[in-house]
């Protein structure tokens, strides 16, 4: 029985009706571009009919429609579905089992080795990864890509699980898989590294790998790097990589990543995740950098909720150095930028909910996209559903499905000051329940936990 009991209203089942009052993004909905706004936000109306948005445009503009049921949203936002474009739903909700001892990189890094080495079993990852999805779903998620650890055995145990899950799914959320290795792999193991890729490849996932985990440099970056781009080119594969997630100004792969792309000549996208010591180098150093990202064509996502999670770590002392990459800049360079979840309820982040509207939220506060000229509203989804190559997501359009949120805030303040429980999600043009599963129902894969990891020092 589907339950609405959280929801501020009520749609019609039949996916077809009128929206007015509303207000939405402008800069996420193309018809109305140029439209009046008042920060950002400009008023509209919408035709839904058999859960397609039929037309979209300002108050008082569109046809009349006899006969067709009327929702006014007494000046309430509409936004398209969400779109999360960096998580690692195979790590998703271990926490409970295995904790991060110290708040560190290197404390999550060793609690992840010893779960997944020990429990990582296909019938664990799948339930975990489902449990995320009906979170992101209920949130209004249209669209999410997660990176899949791929080391040794787990490669064959896990892309599969994405596999059958992707197809589960496929009416709900779309979603992609990126592998997630060491790219030393690529020069050290090269059996392993042409596994890697034809899991990839069979599986239609994107090509990953992190430099310098931990900030541990290897003196064969740009090798490794090379090799990646011409497999990953070889194969059609797109790159998504793991980048500098450290405060250490001397570990800058980043850089070594456009030389990488430029000296190679790849033709496909480029995302790369964290950059957080980006945020401290001279400013020579970054403009020079962010040239170079530009002029290849290199995609930014910052990670500011575990970024600020896990950077700049002691025992009893407060953080200095944030950790989150200079999305303002990056864009005035011409780097295409956006935000996502990455980890939740993990020894990388302990909390999250894969509700993108907290992210948003959040960075918005985190970043400072408030007093801002730039349209930040594009990292709500559209930003990132360009970088995937989705086109019928993170915009509202005619023709495409009423897949979208309705929401009582009036203002961005509305939207950003409450967490917007209440919230309307519409998949099709169709009310969906957005009631939360409950963690009681993972209790099964911590009651028979093995004993804790060693600690760090040990």
């Amino acid at each position: 029985m589907i339950s609405h009991s959280h929801s501020f209203l009520s749609v019609p089942k039949d996916g077809s009706y009128r929206i007015v009052n509303a207000r939405v993004p402008a800069d996420l909905v193309p018809v109305l571009a140029g439209a009046p706004a008042i920060d950002g936000i400009t008023d509209c109306e919408l035709i839904v009919e058999n859960g397609k948005v039929q037309s979209i445009g300002a108050p008082n503009t569109l046809p009349a429609t006899p006969g067709l049921a009327t929702i006014d949203l007494d000046n309430g936002i509409v936004m398209p579905r969400f779109v999360e474009v960096h998580t690692h739903l195979d790590k998703s909700h271990i926490w409970p089992r295995i904790q991060n001892e110290n708040g560190t990189v290197l404390g999550a890094r060793k609690a992840i080795e010893f779960d997944r080495e020990r429990r990582w079993t296909a019938d664990d990852v799948r339930q975990r990864m489902d449990f995320s999805l009906r979170c992101a779903y209920a949130h209004g998620t249209g669209a999410i890509r997660t990176h899949i650890d791929s080391y040794g055995k787990q490669t064959a145990i896990s892309f599969p699980v994405f596999a059958e899950t992707r197809a589960a799914w496929k009416d709900r959320i779309a979603l992609q898989a990126v592998a997630l290795f060491p790219t030393t792999v690529t020069v050290r193991d090269e059996a392993q590294f042409r596994n890697i890729a034809d899991i990839v490849e069979k599986n239609g996932g994107i090509m990953g790998g992190v430099t310098a985990p931990g900030g541990q440099l290897s003196d064969t970056v740009d090798q490794e790097l090379d090799r990646l781009f011409q497999m990953a080119a070889a194969r059609g594969l797109e790159v998504d990589l793991h980048v500098d997630e450290t405060t250490m100004t001397h570990v800058r792969t980043l850089e070594n990543i456009a030389d990488a792309a430029l000296r190679n000549r790849f033709k496909g996208r480029i995302l790369c995740g964290h950059c957080c010591s980006l945020s401290l180098i001279p400013e020579e150093d970054f403009k020079r950098i962010a040239g170079k990202l530009a002029e290849a064509d290199i995609a930014v996502v910052s990670l500011p909720m575990v970024n600020m999670y896990l950077q700049d770590r002691g025992d009893r002392r407060t953080p200095r150095l944030r950790g989150v990459a200079p999305l303002h800049e990056l864009a005035e360079a011409g780097v295409r930028v956006m935000v996502s979840s990455d980890n939740t309820r993990d020894p990388y982040h302990a909390y999250g909910d894969l509700d993108m509207l907290e992210v948003f939220r959040e960075a918005t506060r985190i970043l400072h996209f408030d007093h801002s000229e730039r349209a930040w509203t594009r990292m709500l989804g559209a930003a990132q559903a360009e970088q995937m190559g989705l086109e019928q997501h993170g915009l509202i359009a005619s023709g495409q499905p009423a897949d979208l949120v309705l929401t009582r805030a009036r203002t961005f303040q509305d939207l950003l000051t409450r967490p917007q429980f209440d919230r309307v999600v519409l998949v099709n043009g169709r009310q969906i329940d957005t009631t939360l599963p409950d963690y009681r129902e993972l209790d099964d894969l911590y009651a028979a936990a093995p004993a804790p990891a060693p600690a760090l020092a040990g």
